[in-house]
């Protein structure tokens, strides 16, 4: 039995490092450094804390969060337009129509946040919205 277990976790062992990421440190740096540092761009671009609306909200069209798609309109297209044109600049008219144009920007901002990239706003792409348009030093894109 021992056997078969020291066996499979030779084979499960390499396997998890493989999957994990490489850090590589610099000349100068420690390997604890750069996984520091790797962890608070990830923190950054990945919030655990996240801005409801309220007072303090930069956009104040709606407090709704339905899933937007080409297509769609209104004030809650119009919130999305408005934290899109805070968190990446994107420039859009907040006329609340869902076109190409707020797709696309839709699109780019997803690639910058590292989440699924389909040109629509659910709940994923509404919490990384709203938490990078109040965060400061906006636009990071």
């Amino acid at each position: 039995m021992r056997r078969v277990l020291t066996a499979v976790a030779a084979l499960v062992f390499p396997i998890s490092l493989a999957a994990a990421p490489a850090v590589a440190a610099s000349h100068g740096t420690s390997a604890t450094a750069a996984v520091t540092s790797a962890r608070a761009a990830h923190t950054l671009n990945h919030p655990t804390t996240l801005v409801a609306q309220g007072p303090d909200d930069v956009c104040n069209y709606t407090d709704s969060r339905p899933s937007l798609r080409l297509g769609s309109s209104g004030a809650a297209v119009q919130q999305a337009q408005c934290y899109l044109n805070q968190a990446i600049g994107a420039g859009l008219d907040e006329d609340g129509d869902f076109g190409r144009v707020t797709q696309s920007a839709t699109r780019d901002f997803q690639r910058c946040a590292d989440i699924v990239v389909d040109g629509r706003i659910g709940a994923q792409t509404w919490s990384f919205l709203s938490f990078w348009a109040n965060a400061p030093g906006t636009p990071f894109c």
